[in-house]
């Protein structure tokens, strides 16, 4: 009879192969570039985390700025008939959404910052999350987030466009970015304020 492993599924997420993050938790990304694998790209999953997108804006921007997952489980930030919106797939049971206008021309920095406050029995992650544009937090929430991969055995991170299997409802697969450009999206994991990281890059737009 063969063995059967009892590790629960704490135990099997920690046996799961990870890239060590970058000593400062943070990430760039680009538009243009293929799918990043689960594996290699910034860990969200029961962590605190910020993700931040530099974008050129106008009356007609819409589509997806970044995304990872599928419906069963993942996030994505687009624009749609004017709002710019975050949603957060939870395991394909439910899909929490955060919505605030979208900029309407010029470029802006929008993002948004979940905080981790506890880790409930079944493992989910519970906290707020927030979205900002331009430093001003517009809206927030109490979420749940996922510890464990994003779709079934993981899904890629993907900048301007969902790939594959689409996150939300709310579009069709891909809604790929269009009406505007994407410079870069930021993650970071550490334990810096949302703030902070707002300001450090409107200051590398600046003298650009």
């Amino acid at each position: 009879m063969l063995p059967l492993n009892d590790y629960g599924v704490v135990g099997i997420h920690e046996l799961e192969y990870k890239v060590a993050p970058p000593a400062d938790g943070r990430y760039v990304y680009y538009p243009g570039t293929t799918e990043i694998p689960e594996a290699s790209a910034a860990r969200t999953l029961g962590v605190s985390f910020k993700i931040l997108a530099e974008v050129e804006f106008s009356k007609d921007t819409r589509g997806v700025i970044v995304s990872q997952g599928s419906r069963f489980g993942g996030y994505t930030m687009f624009v749609k008939n004017g709002q710019l919106n975050f949603v957060y797939n939870f395991l394909g049971i439910t899909e929490q959404k955060l919505t605030c206008t979208a900029p309407t021309s010029g470029r802006h920095v929008v993002g948004v910052e979940f905080k981790k406050k506890s880790v409930a029995r079944t493992h989910e992650v519970l906290g707020t999350m927030t979205m900002y544009v331009d430093a001003r937090p517009t809206v927030n929430g109490e979420f749940r987030t996922q510890s464990g991969h994003y779709a079934l055995a993981g899904e890629g991170l993907a900048i301007g466009y969902d790939s594959a299997d689409r996150v939300s409802k709310e579009y069709d697969s891909k809604f790929a970015f269009t009406g505007g450009q994407i410079s870069k999206v930021i993650y970071d994991i550490a334990d810096d304020a949302y703030m902070d990281m707002e300001q450090e890059l409107a200051a590398a737009m600046a003298r650009d």
